[in-house]
């Protein structure tokens, strides 16, 4: 007969001692990529490209690729949600999502070049505007952080749920090791973001090295190195958020049950070994190689040839 759905859920204690292991790193002299492929062939990392227009092409069709992913993986709400990506010839000017479009149909013809000093559409999609409080936090940070080159923000579930406790995330499990130290928490929520001064506060919150933010009643942030790091990391923290509280459910309801953290030594390992610029761009690879084969050929990179950077004239 099924239990009930009042019924306890025992755990039965086990009689073994736990076993103290010896664990051997390894691979401590090869690059990330070098460790992960096995065999002669090394996984190539983020690609060179031999001009800024070709270079500023493969952003923007991947920065295209990642909002479609967002999509697929429920991260919409309405208007909101924005991701940037720093134009790869002037450091100042920023490629963003125009506001009303949904992340599912977005295409490169959709973006819009701004310039992050006087907000100026300086370049690409000019029929739809940007979203004013995702160019106020994006902005800032850019400014602020210039090693990040792409920043992601949605109003996620887990995220947004995991966000009223203004704290980080426990090392649970190896993958979000991938984050060990490099959680900021933006402790303080003041409304929608109609002010600069506000997406300065978030961008003094993530602090000079810290890849994701979590925002108090608000959401969820990741930047990276390219928009597949950021797109990728964004994705790492809401899991990572589903499953604290998933985690922190099951304890409340049996507090007998034992949290097991991954050490320090182990999670800076993880970090070291599979959080570095050219796996993370690789970490997202398969996801967006499966949004431009659902998309089909050529939709998704529809008006590329027209993203072109006028300054404004």
């Amino acid at each position: 007969m099924a239990p009930s759905a009042t019924s306890e859920i025992m755990v039965p204690e086990v009689g073994v001692a736990k076993q103290v292991e010896k664990h051997v790193h390894g691979a401590e002299d090869k690059t990330p990529l070098e460790a992960i492929s096995h065999g002669p062939i090394v996984q190539a990392g983020i690609p060179e490209f031999s001009s800024f227009e070709e270079h500023r092409k493969h952003i923007l069709i991947h920065t295209a690729a990642v909002f479609r992913d967002f999509s697929r993986k429920g991260f919409t709400e309405g208007q909101s949600g924005h991701i940037s990506v720093r134009d790869p010839e002037f450091e100042n000017y920023i490629w963003m999502n125009p506001l009303g479009k949904h992340f599912g149909l977005m295409t490169v013809g959709d973006l819009i070049c701004l310039d992050v000093n006087t907000g100026k559409v300086v370049g690409g999609n000019k029929s739809k505007p940007a979203n004013a409080a995702g160019f106020l936090i994006h902005s800032e940070i850019h400014k602020a952080r210039p090693d990040v080159h792409a920043i992601c923000h949605a109003h996620t579930i887990a995220g947004r749920a995991w966000s009223v406790f203004a704290t980080g995330l426990e090392m649970l499990n190896q993958d979000i090791c991938l984050l060990h130290n490099s959680i900021a928490v933006y402790s303080s929520y003041g409304g929608l973001v109609f002010a600069a001064e506000e997406g300065r506060n978030i961008a003094r919150a993530l602090g000079p090295k810290n890849k994701v933010a979590i925002l108090l009643n608000h959401g969820l942030l990741s930047t990276g190195s390219t928009v597949d790091e950021a797109g990728f990391l964004f994705g790492l923290l809401d899991r990572g958020c589903a499953i604290q509280l998933t985690v922190e459910a099951a304890h409340a309801g049996n507090p007998s049950l034992v949290k097991n953290i991954v050490a320090d030594e182990e999670a800076a390992y993880n970090f070291k070994m599979n959080s570095e610029k050219h796996i993370l761009y690789r970490e997202a690879q398969p996801d967006l190689d499966y949004e431009f084969e659902m998309a089909g050929p050529g939709i998704i990179e529809r008006g590329v040839e027209n993203m072109k950077i006028d300054h404004g004239e």
